[in-house]
């Protein structure tokens, strides 16, 4: 589980003091950021589909929490998201963030949601983030 610092603890992804938040732990596993989350009946976008903005959020902060919890705070840049089928409310995935490279102040990162049961991949992110000086 990754320390909270004060200034992410209402963060919606993973802040513990936000009520309305999602409330995933972040840890590294190798060289890959993951986490479990089931969405529930209140992240719908529509009758038991689960929003896609839900899906982007939790997949921005699993690449964002891979670059977290190397000590690096960042922002992200640009993220071009694939979603390949719909998360129905209930069921369990697993998210993965990697980094693909890092130059500088720049980090390229993935991001991917699969099913807990069968592994199916839900989406797929990849993003530029920009690290804090």
């Amino acid at each position: 589980m990754s320390e909270l610092r004060s200034d992410a603890n209402h963060c919606f992804v993973c802040g513990q003091g936000n009520p309305i938040g999602l409330h995933l732990h972040f840890r590294l596993e190798g060289d890959d950021c993951v986490s479990e989350f089931t969405p529930g009946a209140d992240h719908c976008g529509y009758d038991g589909v689960t929003h896609g903005g839900i899906i982007y959020s939790a997949l921005d902060d699993v690449m964002a929490n891979w670059l977290f919890l190397k000590g690096l705070r960042a922002y992200t840049a640009r993220c071009e998201i694939r979603y390949r089928g719909p998360l129905a409310v209930g069921t369990p995935v697993t998210l993965t963030g990697q980094c693909l490279k890092q130059r500088g102040r720049l980090a390229v990162l993935t991001g991917t949601m699969r099913k807990a049961g069968d592994g199916e991949i839900l989406a797929e992110t990849e993003a530029s983030f920009m690290i804090e000086a």
